[in-house]
Order: structure tokens, then C-alpha cells, then sequence
């Protein structure tokens, strides 16, 4: 199979690379390519985790900071992020390991994006997130 085809035409090398395991044929693999796919993949399903934590606690921010402006919409945008940020976890185990690099990762650009949604200053906020992660997974926890 040429490895040509990852450059022209990714649906067919993917076909191709994937016949070629099921037959068996490892020694025709493009593997340079398919260890970039492979680790392309593990780093997709990192930034997943880590923008629905960042919504999530951009959430969090503007519920616990701008209490005058609560609703039904910033409600329902938590418990979807929440329900989300855990399924991605659920599915991806091995991220666990990671999940304190990832929340804080998460919430820093979440404190540039609430500073900037709410018009106030990036030091009102906590410098480190003030939720534990279980905090965060409790569905029936919104901060005061």
C-alpha cells in the first residue's frame, strides 16, 4: 500500500492500513504514519476532557460572580459539561492520571474567559480552581 495515499487521501489509507491489520500484513503498514494517527488520537481525546472542563468552570465562574445574572441557561450549560467532562473520563480511564494537569490547565484559560464574558478582572478570580473534582462531578452542587 503506498504511504502516499495518507497525504491524498486519508479515508483510503485509513481503509487500507486497517485491511492490512486484519490480515495481518504488518510488514505492508505505513507505520510512521499510523504511530502519528495513534498518538494524534490519545491527544484529541485529552483536549476533550479539557474543553469541557474549561465550559464547565467558565460556568462556574460566572454563576458564582455574577449571581444577578443566573439562569436557566447557565444551569443547564453546567449540567451538560458536567454530564460531558465525565463521560470523556469514563471513556478514557487513562486520563485520570492526568486530571490535575488538566483542571488546572482548564481553569486557567477558564478564568481568561470569564474575566472576559464578565467584564471583570482576571485577580477577582482565584488564582487555582476553588472545586475539588468532586465538586465538579456532583450534579447537585453549584457554588454560592
Amino acid at each position: 500500500m503506498k504511504a502516499s495515499n495518507y497525504e491524498t487521501d486519508f479515508y483510503t489509507w485509513t481503509q487500507q492500513q486497517a485491511s492490512l491489520l486484519k490480515s495481518g500484513r504488518l510488514s505492508e503498514l505505513d507505520v510512521e504514519n499510523l504511530i502519528e494517527e495513534v498518538e494524534t488520537m490519545g491527544r484529541s481525546e485529552r483536549r476533550a476532557l479539557e474543553s469541557r472542563l474549561t465550559v464547565l468552570l467558565v460556568h462556574m465562574l460566572k454563576w458564582q460572580y455574577q449571581p444577578g445574572r443566573r439562569g436557566n441557561s447557565w444551569k443547564f450549560t453546567i449540567d451538560e459539561q458536567r454530564f460531558s467532562f465525565q463521560k470523556v473520563l469514563k471513556q478514557n480511564p487513562g486520563l485520570k492520571s492526568e486530571i490535575d494537569a488538566i483542571l488546572s490547565d482548564a481553569y486557567e484559560y477558564a478564568v481568561m474567559k470569564a474575566a472576559h464574558e464578565t467584564g471583570l478582572r482576571n485577580d477577582l478570580f482565584p488564582a487555582s480552581c476553588p472545586w475539588s473534582l468532586d465538586q465538579l462531578s456532583e450534579s447537585s452542587y453549584y457554588p454560592d
